[in-house]
């Protein structure tokens, strides 16, 4: 049992530990009692691990109910779906494509969304049918509306609502043209990260209407963002807090393979070297790559590890023009970059870092955006205030 599972497993425990961390506010307390955590939990599930992205391996509840129960009350995200419902069995897929959310988390998004009685609310990403649960027991099952683009998914999920005692509606669709039924919406929140927030989420919306949703750009780094809606159409609010969640479908990056960059040819192939004092190691970090990749459209980044504690961070562009690399050593003070194509990346990526260092190495909540119809502008401390593209 991780030092995560809570001392009481029960939904008592959960809301109790919740609260304790600051996580849940007290109005919010009721409807986690009573909308239990293990009502939208299936047979078998693959824990995660607090604050990180990595699945243990799987726990089925007919097997050993105790370690099932274990993982529910946990304060741990549970991996429900692999690729997009095409894995089967026990075993790991290649990528998560749907979850129940780690708790904290879950309660500090609702803690943003600040919703009030009488309130109408869309949400994006029913998942298991919890969130939509907790919502519909605080507002009532009329003023909630769930989108889900699995139709499996979707099915199990109302299963789930309504033998918990809930009917929120739950509607089979793609999360980015929202639920024009029920609009215009108090609250919209979505439970899937984008890198563009859908202009549908701001027209169903009313002025003075709160967005809660995880945002993050191609190259890495994600926060919780919270939305204001203007009454000119825009949005605009800051980031609130580090988050990791699976992605708005519609909006998956298509990650080429590293030897479609190299063109047949061997590494370094036409690449150019150099060397740089910029450690591969410093820019690694969450709120370092949510900097850089607010600066950097277009590219994203691998590791290549060794069994030496060495490794090789690739960086590519989502365009297949341009890739870079850059070798860490540990004890090294200077570190060989190899770079090709249109796009000097390392160099790019390097001048996002120093200009992240020079701002005082802000985090998350030092960060807003701004939603316009022509596009969004990520922006530091203030609106006026841009992110600047790196050079």
């Amino acid at each position: 049992m991780s030092s995560e599972t809570l001392k009481e497993v029960s939904p008592q425990g959960l809301a109790s530990a919740l609260v304790e961390k600051g996580a849940l506010a007290s109005d919010w307390l009721p409807a986690f009692e009573a909308v239990r955590r293990e009502w939208f939990i299936p047979r078998v599930i693959w824990p995660g691990t607090a604050g990180g992205n990595k699945q243990h391996a799987a726990v089925n509840r007919d097997q050993d109910a105790e370690a099932w129960r274990a993982a529910v009350y946990s304060d741990i995200p549970l991996t429900t779906q692999w690729d997009d419902g095409q894995h089967h069995g026990t075993g790991k897929g290649k990528v998560p494509t749907s979850s129940n959310s780690m708790p904290t988390m879950v309660a500090a998004m609702l803690d943003d969304l600040d919703v009030s009685e009488g309130m109408k609310v869309l949400e994006i990403g029913t998942g298991t049918g919890w969130n939509a649960g907790l919502l519909a027991a605080r507002l009532g099952d009329d003023n909630v509306a769930s989108v889900e683009v699995d139709e499996t998914v979707a099915r199990a999920a109302g299963e789930n609502l309504r033998n918990a005692g809930r009917r929120p509606l739950v509607v089979v669709g793609d999360g980015r043209l929202g639920y024009r039924g029920n609009a215009p919406y108090d609250r919209v929140i979505a439970t899937c990260s984008v890198r563009e927030v859908p202009a549908a989420w701001i027209t169903q919306a009313r002025p003075g209407a709160v967005i809660v949703a995880p945002w993050g750009p191609e190259y890495g780094g994600e926060a919780i963002l919270r939305l204001v809606v203007g009454e000119d159409g825009t949005a605009s609010g800051r980031f609130t807090r580090s988050s990791a969640f699976m992605s708005l479908r519609a909006q998956r990056v298509h990650k080429a393979l590293t030897r479609e960059y190299l063109g047949g040819k061997k590494w370094p192939a036409d690449g150019t070297r150099s060397m740089t004092a910029l450690s591969p190691d410093d820019i690694g970090g969450w709120a370092e790559m949510f900097a850089i990749g607010a600066q950097v459209p277009g590219a994203f980044c691998r590791p290549e590890c060794y069994q030496d504690g060495t490794y090789t961070l690739w960086l590519h562009d989502t365009a297949v023009t341009s890739w870079a690399t850059a070798d860490y050593e540990p004890a090294r003070t200077e570190y060989e970059v190899v770079q090709s194509g249109p796009r000097s990346l390392w160099d790019e990526v390097e001048a996002a870092w120093r200009w992240w260092d020079t701002q005082g190495r802000p985090g998350f909540d030092r960060f807003g955006l701004t939603v316009r119809p022509g596009g969004q502008c990520v922006w530091l401390d203030s609106p006026g205030n841009p992110v600047p593209k790196a050079a």
